[in-house]
C-alpha cells in the first residue's frame, strides 16, 4: 500500500491527476482535479489510497492525510463508493458535511450524486459522533479563494473543463444546466466554477 507519492504533475483532466515520479506516470483519481492547477509542472506530495476489487485496480490521491482518511471512513458507510466518496469531498467543505451527519440533515445529504435517502441514514448511523477531529480547519487549500481574470477564449475552456468534472462527479447534464447561465456570467478559473457550481447545487 502506497502512503503518499511525491513527483511532478503530468496532467490534469476532469477526472484524474497524473503524477510523474522517477519516469512512472501515476494515474490518481482526486476530489477536484484542478485543485491542483497552479501547481502543474511542479514537485508535489499526494497522499494515496489503493482501491482493489476483482475488476478494478485503482490509486486515489489526496492533497492531505485527513483527507484520504475520511475518504476512507465514507468507503466505510453501505451504498458509498468510490465515486460517491470523492463527490462528498469535492464540495470542499467537510465541516458542513460533518454538521449534516451529526444534525441528521437527510436533506443536505441526498443532495450529493448517488446519495439517497437510505444512503444519507446509513451515513448518519455509521459516522455520527466519528468525525469531529477531521474538522474545521484540515482543508483549507482544497479550493483556492483567488480570482484569476481570463480572456473570453480562456474563460471558454475552463467552463467546459468545469463541466466535464461535474459530470464526473456524477451530476446529471440536467442539473447542470440548470446552473450554468449563472456560471456564464462569471470570470473564475476551472477550480472555481467547480466550487461555486458545487455550492449551487448543493443549495
Amino acid at each position: 500500500m502506497f502512503e503518499f507519492i511525491k513527483g511532478r504533475i503530468d496532467y490534469i483532466g476532469p477526472e484524474y491527476v497524473v503524477i510523474e515520479n522517477n519516469g512512472i506516470g501515476y494515474q490518481m483519481f482526486t476530489p477536484n482535479p484542478f485543485s491542483f492547477q497552479k501547481e502543474f509542472g511542479e514537485v508535489v506530495k499526494v497522499f494515496t489510497y489503493q482501491h482493489v476489487r476483482q475488476d478494478i485496480l485503482a490509486l486515489y490521491g489526496f492533497q492531505s492525510r485527513e483527507e484520504k482518511t475520511l475518504f476512507m471512513k465514507l468507503l466505510d458507510v453501505t451504498g458509498i463508493g468510490p465515486k460517491g466518496a470523492l463527490a462528498i469531498l469535492a464540495f470542499g467543505e467537510p465541516e458542513h458535511v460533518v454538521q449534516a451527519i451529526e444534525n441528521e440533515d437527510e436533506a443536505f445529504l441526498v443532495k450529493f450524486p448517488g446519495v439517497g435517502k437510505k444512503t444519507a441514514r446509513q451515513m448518519i448511523l455509521d459516522l455520527k459522533g466519528k468525525l469531529q477531529n477531521f474538522v474545521p480547519d484540515y482543508f483549507p487549500d482544497l479550493f483556492s479563494p483567488d480570482k484569476l481574470q481570463s480572456n473570453d477564449h480562456n474563460r471558454e475552456i475552463e467552463f467546459d473543463e468545469a463541466v466535464l468534472a461535474l459530470q464526473a462527479l456524477g451530476y446529471s447534464e440536467k442539473e447542470i444546466k440548470k446552473i450554468s447561465p449563472v456560471l456564464r456570467k462569471e470570470k473564475l478559473t476551472t477550480d472555481q466554477y467547480i466550487k461555486k457550481a458545487l455550492h449551487m447545487l448543493l443549495k
